[in-house]
């Protein structure tokens, strides 16, 4: 199992856990808002730190955006499962092809 298929499982755990000692509960707890507010506002940290070319700082940054990516997923009920489905489907077809389909 990877790192991120456990950090989505964790993720998943910690769903009914208790908000004060569970940074993943308390985001999750605050609904799909927050937890998309958080994701952005990571997302627009990595954007800052690959700008610069820290790649230490956004080799975190970059982690913080696949963790909150999954909280924000769970909060809507999508799975990592889900998304993986979403990229085989879209293997091998043309990013050009698959924009023109939508």
């Amino acid at each position: 199992m990877s790192a991120l298929n456990r950090l989505a499982a964790t993720i998943e755990k910690r769903r009914g856990a208790d908000p004060d000692t569970s940074w993943t509960a308390r985001l999750l707890a605050k609904g799909p808002v927050k937890c998309a507010e958080k994701f952005g506002e990571e997302a627009i940290e990595a954007i800052i730190e690959a700008v610069k070319g820290d790649t230490g700082r956004l080799t975190g940054e970059a982690a913080d955006v696949l963790y909150h990516l999954l909280v924000m997923l769970a909060a809507r009920g999508v799975t990592l499962s889900d998304v993986e489905a979403e990229l085989a489907r879209r293997e091998g077809q043309s990013g050009i092809d698959e924009k023109a389909a939508r």
